[in-house]
């Protein structure tokens, strides 16, 4: 047996969505803002995942200039039909009160690890879309439907229930009347469904309770497809809201497979808050449960509770992947797949591999702030304890020319170590907290630089606290301001104050030049290091 420990894929990788294709499982992630859309990753046990492409990776496929911030990529739905992979997913353009301007588009492709379509679109009716494969040979499109009527929580649409209509392949498009199924039940902000045919029943999975600490799993049944669905009578099949001592909380939103070996598991999101705090940077991650089905023919968790596992087992064999390189030196034609750029992705003129060999080029254009042009390339933060680290070589003219390393939760929310320059005309190293807008410099007017050479920066993160230093030759690292309270970089840091945010830490390197020059940094390494 081999022992599977949640989250099977950590830092934030919300709302998963898996298939089986022979002995490898494919599993896609949400990335919201960030770009290439969707992540997706690769198992041979469902134990050890390997992100191995983003299947939206051309601007013209995703276009997200000026999206909100938590805006983008919603919930994708990975399927697999006649030799053919399918992707459905949402493009978030809008969250302003009751109207949320949601478009679901498809992509396909042949190979899976290759490239995809064009998008074709769909609809707007709702988020969360994912596509059915009935076992006549007709395709369904499920999702939920938002309303602007009164009955939702208040300055949100209305989560309107679970509504289906039918995709024709041939035409690319949505055919014949758009019928809803299900309502939910009592917990409400019903959501993430997905549709399964199994022992002569459609089964219809979904999440309820909202994305946070009453996220719950439900499951409903009925005879036909377009129902009337009966709800378990359980309620919840699976849910951390009655228990706050769980590693795992805010579990829902999950999908079910069989594995090769006839076990049956589902994967879910979840979060692991700090206990201090009850915030979690991380976001929402994926984890894994082994189920099955009982007698009168309901999906029950193995554990026999409504609670999620830690840690499961499967009959699969283990076949881990080769461990990844903590540190990147730049000096491969292109960057390693972590590392993500916000909204658009990054040209050549912004970032380069080339002009200069073994160093990463980051050319200066808008602010941290910005939803349009940022250079900017991240990566997830995947443990509560880490050290991240890079060497800059930055001349800047300006103190409104800016590099460095940045801790970044969304153009609300982050921590900025960076170099600039004085009024005098010397380098300085400065860092800048942005707290939802409310901006401080702990370190002023910042710490004046002696010479023109390179400049260390590091960041030691552990649990709730993030201390930031500067060196000079890589061995003497001096402290640049006290310690920052990290986990405000987190859902929970906005949820407290009434704003909704669905995405999880970075921590990556950028530039930014408001002089209009473009100024440049080079950036030698970054390493990532969990402690």
């Amino acid at each position: 047996m081999t022992t599977i420990t949640n989250p099977i894929i950590s830092g934030f990788n919300p709302d998963p969505s898996i298939i089986r294709v022979g002995d490898a499982y494919y599993l896609a992630t949400s990335t919201f803002e960030w770009f290439p859309g969707v992540c997706l990753y690769k198992s041979y046990d469902l134990k050890n995942w390997r992100l191995i492409s983003y299947p939206l990776n051309r601007r013209s496929q995703l276009d997200m200039m000026g999206n909100p911030d938590s805006g983008g990529i919603y919930a994708p739905c990975l399927s697999y039909d006649a030799d053919r992979f399918y992707l459905i997913y949402t493009d978030v353009k809008n969250v302003s009160g009751r109207f949320w301007d949601s478009n679901n588009y498809i992509v396909t492709t042949e190979d899976i690890e290759g490239e995809w379509s064009e998008p074709a679109y769909l609809n707007s009716r709702g988020i969360d879309p994912s596509l059915f494969h009935h076992s006549d040979g007709s395709k369904w499109l499920v999702s939920m439907e938002m309303s602007y009527m009164d009955g939702g929580e208040a300055g949100f649409p209305k989560w309107n229930g679970i509504i289906i209509q039918q995709y024709d392949e041939k035409k690319n498009t949505l055919v014949g009347e758009c019928r809803k199924i299900y309502a939910g039940t009592s917990l409400g902000i019903t959501e993430g469904p997905h549709l399964y045919e199994y022992n002569g029943w459609y089964y219809l999975l979904v999440a309820e309770g909202g994305t946070f600490y009453n996220h719950s799993v439900t499951v409903a049944r009925s005879k036909h497809l377009f129902g009337p669905y009966e709800t378990d009578p359980i309620g919840q099949m699976m849910t951390s809201r009655f228990n706050c001592r769980l590693p795992l909380q805010r579990v829902g939103h999950a999908d079910l497979i069989e594995n090769s070996q006839g076990e049956w598991f589902i994967v879910h999101l979840c979060g692991r808050p700090l206990p201090s705090r009850g915030r979690s940077p991380m976001g929402r991650e994926t984890a894994i449960q082994q189920v099955y089905w009982n007698d009168e023919g309901w999906l029950r968790l193995a554990n026999n509770n409504v609670e999620p596992d830690l840690r499961v087992q499967t009959s699969l064999r283990e076949f881990p992947w080769p461990a990844l390189p903590e540190k990147d030196d730049f000096d491969t034609p292109v960057l390693p797949l972590h590392y993500q750029s916000l909204r658009i992705p990054l040209s050549e003129e912004m970032c380069s591999l080339k002009e200069r060999k073994g160093w990463l080029r980051l050319r200066g254009r808008e602010s941290l702030s910005s939803h349009h042009y940022q250079s900017l390339l991240a990566r997830r933060q995947t443990d509560f304890a880490f050290t991240a680290q890079t060497c800059v070589d930055f001349h800047p003219r300006s103190f409104q020319q800016m590099a460095g390393l940045v801790c970044f939760y969304d153009t609300t929310n982050y921590i900025y170590l960076h170099i600039s320059c004085s009024e005098k005309g010397e380098r300085t190293v400065n860092l800048m907290i942005n707290d939802l807008n409310r901006f401080s410099l702990p370190t002023g007017e910042g710490i004046e630089i002696t010479g023109d050479g390179l400049v260390y920066l590091k960041v030691c993160v552990k649990d709730d606290a993030a201390r930031f230093y500067y060196s000079l030759d890589e061995r003497t690292w001096f402290p640049v301001g006290d310690h920052v309270e990290y986990s405000k970089l987190s859902d929970e840091y906005f949820k407290e104050r009434g704003i909704e945010r669905f995405t999880g830490a970075f921590v990556g390197m950028c530039c930014q030049d408001f002089t209009g020059d473009r100024i440049y940094a080079d950036f030698d390494y970054f390493l990532y290091s969990a402690k």
